[in-house]
């Protein structure tokens, strides 16, 4: 893992992920801070390492991003092994979010599993 587990390193790989889940949305820091209730001064700090976050944080987060928890906690560098799970994980999500705006546009279910 090459680096250190310490308090500093978890605060930069959540803001990191955070910042680049938001980015992947191009959701901006404003519209990410409406959606969870939270201030963009306080999204802000989160990003720039300024401010931890609490599991309640976490979760409005994990909501407005529409992730999963975990995503908050991948490192930097991932195996291709690693990689491939990211990626599975991403078609799925995008495959969820295909099937509900299929739903809901046309009523019917876009994929059958």
């Amino acid at each position: 893992m090459g680096n250190k587990i310490n308090e500093q390193y978890i605060y930069k790989l959540i803001s990191r992920n955070i910042k680049r889940l938001r980015s992947l949305q191009n959701i901006s820091q404003l519209n990410l801070a409406l959606s969870t209730g939270l201030t963009h001064n306080f999204i802000n700090d989160i990003e720039n390492c300024k401010k931890g976050v609490s599991a309640k944080t976490l979760a409005k987060l994990s909501v407005a991003l529409n992730v999963e928890p975990y995503q908050f906690f991948l490192p930097e560098s991932l195996s291709n092994n690693d990689m491939m799970i990211y990626v599975k994980d991403f078609n799925d999500s995008l495959q969820k979010v295909v099937a509900d705006l299929t739903q809901q546009y046309t009523g019917k279910s876009s994929f059958t599993k």
